[in-house]
């Protein structure tokens, strides 16, 4: 055995991939397969509070655990000898749903770039002007201004003109800067994406006519540091260089999906222009890579809330030399770009009256829109709706109960993703199993389990509901749940409250987000979670930020309605009310 400290790695061989990596003596088992892309889920930021990254040890020593059959979790393990070991299903589940469908709204294409075809004369001892002088008189004769060459286009603006026979298309924005110099028949795209806490859904649309040539999800990378905004920020506070490795994840996973996309829809990279971004006013800081600190801790001050633009290059993103990334405004605190775009991508979905707007997700964001005002908040729900920080949780993935309901004998009936054994449950299965719960007598309407229902077992100590042979509800899942819906449900009153209103006033509730697209809305409302109002005022509406996003992308006008609409936006700041306090008591309960 070589003792921890030796400068020889270990050997670790993961099944049942049977991927090999190598493992130094103080590195943990997780960070070691998050070295080699390995993706095992693991929500607490390596903390061991989710059970997500749980692991067999089939050969070799171990330092704070032991080899054997038992499951254990491979962010407390360190090697002390080569290793093999076996991964759980629900560890290495990939995720199946980043909902990037939903509905749609049509919008008249008029991107912030316009495009101008040329042809140049070539240079001559009698004619030779720089390139980029060339290139901005023959556009002035086309009755367009070249005001500026970003660098990187000058480190490839000589090569591409020559390469093209001094012909091609100019892509300019109002400001006269030039994005690409690209062929004449060549695609112009753009890139618009969702950039939520927990998946990151992506678009890639022709510039010229609109149309969506290609669509992805993937889980959002920074997850590998935490399921939650908050243990995120605390990472990037507390970590020498956790900042810069929040922004490193957040571009590389922005990366993946150009590289996903453009694969798909058969383009270049070097073809997008212009992108645009939403996310909640978190992540929107840490892709940026701005400070944070102040964003922890109240009053929960954003660097800025305005509309930014910067450039691709500068975030490392693969695009044309001179692309610009456009992220959304913000309203206040940590309702964010992503549900400006919400409310951007709904405004024809809204009635005469009050709607809600509500997109469910680790942050909770919640708009009450009337007439021409709108309330606002953000409700920190936490991940348990999502199916992480769950004792059998996991991603929306392949194996994954997303549907429950009660069999006579006791028991339940349930459906998983990809109609095969249940490994595990997800966020909508969740849902479900509590409000079956509640239903059958398994929990009652203070949450705690029934000592004597059929379902109830003892699981390692702790009182339980048996869903399925390897998947339990524990009192601490569905505690987690409870404060889940308490929050969101307060959440809702302090809008109403704010706006002087009564539940039964509501004229249309949408809901937004992957996690709302599969919700089942009566299981939402039975546990309390939603408003008991008749289903047919409620609307499922899928990804409508990312909807937000193509819209920006697509026009100008809606980019001026994004600002537009955060000055009519009233934010409300939850710590300082005590009526959200005395609500989420209340409503804690079933």
């Amino acid at each position: 055995m070589i003792e921890p400290g030796s400068v020889r790695p270990f050997q670790v061989v993961f099944e049942p991939i049977a991927k090999p990596a190598t493992c130094t003596a103080d590195e943990t088992l997780l960070a070691c397969a998050r070295g080699i892309g390995l993706e095992i889920a693991g929500p607490c930021g390596g903390q061991g509070t989710c059970h997500g990254c749980q692991i067999k040890v089939l050969q070799g020593e171990i330092a704070n655990g032991r080899s054997g059959e038992a499951w254990q979790l491979a962010c407390q393990i360190k090697p002390r000898t080569d290793l093999v070991v076996e991964l759980s299903a629900r560890s290495l589940a990939t995720p199946e749903r980043t909902d990037v469908a939903g509905f749609d709204v049509t919008v008249a294409t008029e991107p912030a770039v316009h495009f101008v075809t040329i042809a140049m004369r070539h240079p001559t001892l009698a004619d030779c002007r720089a390139d980029t002088q060339r290139l901005a008189d023959t556009l002035s004769q086309e009755g367009a201004t070249l005001r500026r060459v970003p660098l990187p286009v000058l480190l490839s603006i000589s090569e591409i003109l020559r390469r093209q026979d001094w012909r091609g298309t100019a892509i300019l924005d109002d400001e006269g800067s030039l994005r690409a110099f690209l062929p004449s028949d060549a695609p112009v795209v753009g890139l618009a994406v969702d950039l939520g806490t927990t998946n990151v859904a992506a678009y890639l649309l022709d510039l010229r006519d609109g149309r969506r040539l290609a669509g992805s999800g993937l889980e959002n990378l920074q997850r590998a540091y935490g399921a939650d905004i908050i243990t995120r920020l605390t990472h990037a506070v507390r970590t020498a260089d956790g900042r810069t490795e929040l922004a490193r994840a957040a571009r590389k996973t922005i990366s993946m999906q150009i590289e996903t996309l453009c694969e798909s829809a058969g383009v270049d990279a070097d073809r997008i222009v212009d992108i645009t971004i939403c996310g909640n006013t978190a992540m929107q800081h840490l892709l940026l890579g701005l400070p944070i600190k102040q964003l922890g801790a109240a009053p929960f001050v954003a660097v800025g809330a305005e509309a930014m633009e910067v450039s691709a290059n500068e975030l490392d993103l693969p695009a044309a030399p001179g692309a610009k990334v456009w992220l959304f405004p913000g309203i206040g605190g940590y309702v964010g770009g992503d549900h400006v775009a919400d409310i951007l991508a709904t405004q024809s979905l809204q009635k005469e009256g009050v709607n809600i707007i509500i997109d469910i997700g680790t942050n909770t964001e919640i708009s009450l829109a009337q007439n021409d005002t709108v309330h606002c908040l953000s409700t920190p729900s936490g991940p348990a709706l999502e199916g992480s920080q769950i004792s059998c949780g996991m991603r929306a993935a392949e194996g994954a109960i997303e549907r429950l309901h009660e069999d006579p004998s006791g028991g339940f009936f349930v459906t998983t993703i990809g109609k095969v054994e249940p490994v595990g449950i997800c966020g909508s299965g969740v849902l479900d199993a509590v409000a079956s719960m509640l239903r059958s007598g398994a929990i009652d309407r203070r949450g705690r389990i029934a000592a004597n229902h059929p379902a109830t077992i003892d699981w390692f100590g702790r009182r339980a509901v048996r869903l399925a042979p390897r998947v339990v509800l524990t009192q601490d899942d569905v505690r987690a749940v409870q404060l889940a819906k308490g929050a969101i449900r307060a959440g809702i009153e302090v809008l109403l409250s704010a706006a002087g209103l009564t539940e039964d006033r509501i004229d249309r509730v949408i809901v937004a987000g992957a996690f709302g697209t599969y919700i089942d809305v009566e299981s939402a409302i039975a546990i309390g979670m939603l408003p008991p109002l008749p289903t047919q005022r409620f609307t499922q509406v899928g990804n409508s930020a990312g909807l937000g996003a193509r819209l920006a992308l697509l026009s100008r006008r809606m980019r001026e309605q994004a600002a537009a609409l955060t000055r009519r936006c009233r934010y409300i700041e939850l710590s300082s009310r005590a009526d959200f306090q005395t609500s989420f008591m209340r409503r804690i309960n079933f």
